[in-house]
């Protein structure tokens, strides 16, 4: 009997579970995988709503966001006009470009200039906010992922009984 006992000690004594951790080699273990996807879904979500979260803004800074948004569609619109105009009127039409065609060249190139540094600015800007969004969310991310490999680190069994072992 005492044989018998020293076996089944062997193999499920000590707190431990020999078949099970052996098993656990070979095959993931369920609990701890699915608390694993649970812990990973949840920072995914979370860098998501942080990345798409908008701060709170101001009644002026949304009229303003409003406005910088009205150029681009007015001159879609107006070319659409444009061509809208040429068919309903041809002679009309063709009066307003011959006005278009006496604008001076330099005139040209000052809106060209002037649409352009809009444009560009706007882009910049828009940008360099995305940016520094990012920036601070990765910050942010980073330091949670550092401190979940110490976690991980100190839950860790075999690494904790090897620096037991390195300690001694």
């Amino acid at each position: 009997m005492a044989v018998i006992t020293r076996v089944f000690d062997f193999i499920f004594g000590d707190g431990r579970n020999v078949l099970r951790e052996t098993a656990e080699v070979f095959r993931e273990n369920a609990e701890a995988g699915a608390a694993r996807a649970e812990t990973r879904h949840a920072a995914a979500m979370s860098q998501f709503g942080a990345e798409f979260g908008q701060p709170k803004r101001g009644a002026f800074d949304r009229f303003m966001d409003a406005l910088n948004r009205l150029p681009r569609p007015f001159m879609a619109m107006g070319c659409i006009g444009l061509f809208v105009s040429a068919m309903v009127d041809p002679p009309w039409f063709a009066a307003r470009m011959q006005g278009v065609a006496l604008v001076p060249e330099p005139l040209w190139w000052l809106l060209g200039v002037i649409v352009s540094f809009y444009f560009g600015a706007r882009h910049q800007l828009k940008g360099q906010e995305f940016q520094k969004a990012m920036a601070a969310h990765l910050c942010a991310v980073s330091a949670l992922q550092s401190l979940d490999t110490v976690q991980s680190a100190e839950e860790n069994a075999a690494l904790r009984d090897w620096r037991r072992s390195q300690d001694t």
